[in-house]
């Protein structure tokens, strides 16, 4: 049964039911003031909330508790004993995206790999369970894929089926999460923040991006640790994830209209233009200039 969601700005959010128990959410405030949404959600679905821009906060029993969540990170809430409404405040210039997926659903997607999730295991399956966790740049790609489609309305549900499967996959495919009980690194939040300082200095810096030995020594930190800590915090190499980071940004740029081929491949630190084409159909699949005519 699908519930009445309710906000106070309309026009900032669209709800698609992909099939019984299985839902995405967007939420889009482009104002300059906060908005709320409130959405009565039943207690046997699973939440998966992505902020990909912006910040949002989460309220629970009537404003008495608080969660956080920030731009590039998730949140996932299950509790099988309560129902678990969302009463989310979207800050100005924030983006959301939700997934609600029944847990018999996610069962018949996950059961061979129920061990490996920590909700699912023996012993857990009737216990509330929540956790948050770093988007990684091929989620952030499915998501911004999600919020920006612009495809027939025809085959709407089933590119949205196979994003949502694709962002479920990568979500669970994170190898840090196998081992965060094994690895010292990510005990140690001193480390966790010169990782998270590395990857502000190459996004910021993309277009001529420091060496991983200039990039160690700017971070203070040895140079096999930030290699090992940025693989297991962001589920990528540096500069792996740059690429991705780079053509996600270049793809943005293209769509915006703004930019032609030559100028998107100057922003995002190639020289020739034959050097990004190259980037952007390894990435996607497609040119620059075919992916510009399939949004027209």
């Amino acid at each position: 049964m699908e519930i009445e969601l309710k906000n106070n700005a309309p026009g900032i959010l669209e709800e698609t039911q992909i099939e019984n128990g299985f839902y995405i959410l967007k939420f889009q405030n482009e104002t300059n003031e906060s908005q709320c949404i409130i959405r009565d959600i039943e207690s046997n679905l699973i939440q998966f909330h992505f902020c990909i821009k912006g910040a949002i906060k989460f309220n629970f029993n009537n404003g008495s508790y608080a969660i956080s969540l920030v731009e590039e990170n998730s949140l996932l809430l299950y509790n099988p004993q309560r129902d678990l409404p969302m009463n989310v405040e979207i800050s100005k210039d924030s983006w959301l995206i939700t997934i609600l997926i029944s847990i018999k659903k996610f069962h018949s997607l996950f059961s061979k790999e129920a061990d490996y999730i920590p909700f699912l295991g023996e012993g857990n399956r009737d216990k509330k369970y929540y956790t948050d966790a770093i988007i990684s740049p091929s989620m952030s790609v499915v998501l911004n894929q999600i919020m920006n489609y612009s495809l027939h309305k025809s085959i709407k549900l089933l590119y949205f089926k196979g994003k949502a499967y694709e962002l479920l996959s990568l979500y669970f495919n994170r190898p840090e999460d196998a081992d965060i009980e094994q690895c010292p690194f990510l005990v140690d939040e001193e480390n966790v923040l010169k990782i998270r300082k590395a990857k502000e200095i190459i996004i910021a810096r993309m277009a001529e991006p420091p060496t991983l030995q200039q990039l160690s020594k700017e971070i203070g930190l040895p140079l096999k640790k930030l290699k090992d800590g940025f693989k297991q915090i962001y589920g990528e190499p540096v500069y792996m994830f740059l690429f991705d980071y780079k053509m996600e940004v270049a793809r943005q740029l293209l769509a915006s209209g703004s930019y032609n081929v030559n100028e998107v491949g100057l922003k995002v630190g190639y020289s020739t233009a034959s050097h990004f084409i190259a980037a952007f159909k390894k990435k996607f699949g497609t040119t620059p200039k075919k992916y510009v005519m399939s949004l027209s």
